[in-house]
């Protein structure tokens, strides 16, 4: 057998390999890219014509890594209060901590967002590695996810807080995010520009609609097992022309659209073992 005749054939064979994924790779960066075609509007334009407005866009983002991650499986040992009742689903994948306070938790001041921040602070396990997300008043719920250096980890390691009537936190839901790693390797950023061109081309983007605020944060890209793999992300908050607000997730290094669905509120039927 002629062996340097067949070196040269898997050499050749395998630069085959990754000139084709390499190829791959270009094309979906481009997708997400406004390549401007002659005789055809920029992205500028057709924003302008539907009336879809922004602010400044965050234009200091150019490199960002992927991160990985492990579940964090709650005990009770690690609930200490004696106000709470404390209940843990936990699963190969997942571990949630349902509390419940056997008397409810007032709140400073539900007008006020540093409220739901300052009663995270004094009575959530890790309170300080959590940020507010959102708050819905009408349905009394404050979400929380999890962040490093400012960025959010999106629906991981999150923190759901409920409260009554009478403006007191009855339950909290947690989940948690453990060994955060940043993987070596800088990805490029695509730039926010881009990415509302992406969110246009689909018809994500309606008329008369303004975006609110763009940021960089991370969402799963591959979850094994309870190990994860975390991808740059950029979130994008538009108010529509009905006062409605909408967000939008967006893998920052593809530019493919990411389909995050809030996790659904639990049924009180739901078999929930306490430990």
């Amino acid at each position: 057998m002629d062996w340097n005749r067949t070196k040269s054939i898997f050499i050749f064979v395998f630069l085959i390999l990754n000139i084709f994924l390499y190829s791959l790779y270009v094309n979906r960066y481009n997708e997400a890219k406004d390549i401007e075609v002659p005789g055809e509007k920029t992205i500028e334009a057709r924003l302008k014509d539907d009336n879809i407005t922004y602010g400044t866009l965050p234009n200091n983002i150019e490199t960002a890594s992927y991160m990985t991650a492990q579940v964090h499986k709650f005990t009770t040992a690690e609930f200490s209060n004696s106000n709470q009742q404390i209940n843990i689903k936990d699963s190969k994948a997942d571990s949630k901590a349902r509390v419940i306070f056997i008397k409810p938790v007032k709140l400073r001041n539900v007008s006020d967002d540093a409220s739901f921040t300052d009663f995270v602070l004094a009575n959530i396990t890790d309170g300080e590695s959590y940020a507010l997300w959102k708050v819905d008043r009408e349905e009394r719920v404050a979400v929380f996810f999890q962040k490093t250096n400012n960025r959010m980890f999106y629906y991981n390691g999150s923190l759901k807080i409920k409260w009554n009537a009478n403006n007191e936190v009855t339950m909290y839901e947690q989940t948690m995010i453990d060994n955060i790693e940043e993987m070596e390797q800088q990805e490029t950023v695509i730039p926010p520009l881009q990415i509302i061109q992406t969110l246009y081309a689909k018809g994500t983007l309606k008329p008369d609609s303004r975006i609110t605020q763009m940021k960089l944060g991370y969402s799963t890209l591959v979850k094994l097992t309870r190990t994860q793999v975390l991808v740059p992300t950029w979130e994008v908050q538009v108010k529509l022309s009905d006062g409605q607000k909408e967000e939008y997730f967006v893998n920052a290094v593809e530019g493919k659209v990411i389909e995050i669905q809030e996790d659904k509120q639990e049924s009180e039927e739901e078999d929930w073992g306490v430990e």
